[in-house]
């Protein structure tokens, strides 16, 4: 029970701080004009304040309060996931899954609130707040013409370090080594199983 409660202070904080983080840098840039089109590095690093009505990278398939709720849906499912999970879970994992929900909130957040701040809709009609702007080009081709916010970035750097350290990272992978019995020691009165059957049952075939 410690270490749950341990797992979910981190998870929280991790969560917490990336939507803080997310939220404070949107306002920033959505109140401060003059860094709307703002250079920090030539050639390279830029700000770029954009309002995405769709999803990450700019897909924009259907309505944008059809979106939200997706995104939402999608949060919860995956907060249900850490909950039945967390007993298996270690401290990695709970930081990575509280980038992801930090990440998923503070885009949520602009989804939710957004457009009623704009004036331009209701609730669930906000559009993502975007302005990091990596401007690298090679010739005429944009290394990554997309344009992402804080959220984006920690939900990003998350999925990154679960797929490079899943073995080491995904609850899933230790409950299967537990479940097929992979170096699992003997029994404690140092007898097999098969052997213990042959002590108890001496008469009875295999």
């Amino acid at each position: 029970m410690y270490q749950n409660g341990k797992k979910l202070i981190v998870f929280g904080s991790v969560a917490l701080t990336i939507l803080i983080l997310d939220q404070l840098t949107k306002y920033w840039i959505r109140t401060t004009p003059d860094l709307h089109q703002y250079t920090l590095i030539d050639g390279w690093l830029a700000f770029n304040f954009t309002k995405n009505p769709g999803m990450a990278m700019g897909i924009n398939w259907t309505d944008t309060w059809i979106i939200s709720l997706i995104a939402i849906l999608a949060t919860f499912l995956i907060l249900i996931y850490i909950w039945r999970t967390m007993k298996s879970a270690n401290i990695g994992f709970m930081i990575c899954m509280g980038l992801i929900i930090g990440g998923a909130l503070g885009n949520i957040t602009d989804r939710i609130f957004m457009a009623r701040i704009g004036g331009y809709g209701g609730v669930l009609d906000g559009h993502v707040v975007d302005f990091i702007h990596f401007k690298l080009q090679l010739g005429s081709f944009d290394v990554f013409p997309y344009i992402f916010n804080v959220a984006d970035s920690a939900i990003s750097v998350a999925i990154v370090t679960l797929i490079v350290f899943y073995k080491k990272l995904m609850p899933e992978y230790t409950t299967h080594i537990q479940k097929t019995g992979a170096n699992r020691p003997e029994s404690e009165s140092g007898v097999d199983d098969v052997g213990a059957f042959r002590h108890e049952h001496p008469d009875r075939p295999l």
